[in-house]
């Protein structure tokens, strides 16, 4: 599976295709939406049949097409991929494909430069996280990345059989011993989560176990493990890959939602203060074009029609540039371009799904540099 980083959804948005047309596809390809392959297959059909209708008058838009539709006729692994991204130019030798760990919503764009929001949003709400699972002999270390199992390790301390005869003394020596044997073991654990935090990294972790082992365990973290910990989970340590991955996704969703509502927390503040942020298609477009944006927040599916002016100018309204007087040119979602514009200009880009605040700001507004 083909990975994609934050650098190379920029590498992407800075491209050009000038005279010719990027066709950008996006498609669901995950099999517990769409079980049976030909069901699979027949959809995207559609879909490629309504696109080159619809691009007739391009000529490269209709092979390039075609060759995407290959793709998916194709002996297309579908136990680890859940989403297709492909970008096509063929007059400029563009041909990217990235395969996700993630569902995407099925979508066909031609423009002149790939359509990465989509991408951009499986990269903003799936974050590395670590997991810990532990209970008083056994810990399971994980790293997950795009919901796949990125690292694993297994850690067993068994402990020694408990005294069965009634002499107090000797149970209590027992018992004592017993639970510096887990604190070692606790100890251990913490350790090994440090040393892939060290070795690849994550941005939360997640601790699983009973409450008074994990209570324990996390005392034992290292500092920088603590101010990363987010969420804690009831998952034993004995749990399935697809148990864990399934709880993975859940909190992770979870972890999602609330980054999003802080970022719109911060842009409906600096909007009713008057302090570095805006609201609405039109003065979030003046603003991207002065360049005076730090981070754009956009409502998941948002679209609308927009011009396009040679001179860098976007708008609503065409047909003339209100800038450099000169003819713009009609684009059909001038939302997706603003946000390739954004990451052009290196901006953080947040996009929301399903958030009632930002509905309300307009379902587009910016936190500004200035």
């Amino acid at each position: 599976m083909v990975a994609i980083t934050e650098d190379e959804i920029r590498s992407l948005a800075s491209f050009r295709g000038g005279d010719a047309p990027v066709t950008s596809c996006y498609i669901d390809v995950d099999g517990h939406h769409t079980a049976r392959r030909h069901e699979l297959v027949h959809s995207v059909e559609v879909l490629v049949r309504q696109a080159q209708a619809r691009f007739a008058s391009e000529p490269t838009v209709g092979p390039d097409l075609e060759r995407v539709l290959e793709l998916v006729r194709s002996d297309l692994d579908r136990s680890r991929t859940r989403g297709l991204a492909v970008f096509a130019c063929s007059a400029r030798d563009l041909w990217r494909v990235v395969e996700l760990p993630v569902s995407v919503r099925n979508q066909i764009t031609v423009n002149d430069v790939p359509a990465v929001s989509q991408l951009e949003r499986v990269l903003d709400c799936n974050e590395r996280f670590g997991l810990l699972l532990v209970d008083r002999q056994r810990a399971r270390v994980l790293v997950y990345d795009l919901g796949e199992l990125v690292h694993a390790r297994e850690l067993v301390d068994p402990l020694p059989r408990a005294e069965d005869d009634d002499h107090s003394y000797r149970r209590e020596r027992a018992e004592h011993h017993q639970s510096a044997l887990v604190h070692q073991h606790l100890r251990r654990a913490a350790g090994a989560m440090f040393d892939l935090f060290k070795e690849g990294g994550f941005d939360r972790l997640i601790v699983g176990g009973p409450d008074e082992v994990a209570r324990e365990l996390e005392s034992l973290l290292h500092p920088y493990l603590r101010e990363r910990m987010d969420a804690r989970c009831a998952m034993p340590v004995t749990a399935s890959d697809d148990d864990l991955r399934s709880v993975a996704s859940a909190v992770e969703a979870q972890l999602g939602r609330a980054k999003e509502g802080e970022v719109v927390a911060r842009l409906r503040g600096a909007v009713g203060g008057g302090r570095r942020g805006i609201s609405g298609l039109e003065p979030t477009l003046r603003a991207l074009v002065a360049r005076r944006v730090d981070t754009l927040v956009v409502s998941a599916g948002f679209s609308s029609p927009g011009w396009r002016c040679g001179c860098g100018w976007l708008g609503r309204i065409g047909r003339h540039c209100p800038d450099c007087g000169g003819e713009m040119t009609a684009i059909d979602d001038i939302v997706e371009e603003s946000i390739e514009l954004a990451l052009s200009q290196s901006c953080r880009v947040e996009l929301c799904e399903g958030n009632a605040d930002l509905d309300v700001l307009g379902r587009i507004g910016a936190l500004l540099r200035y």
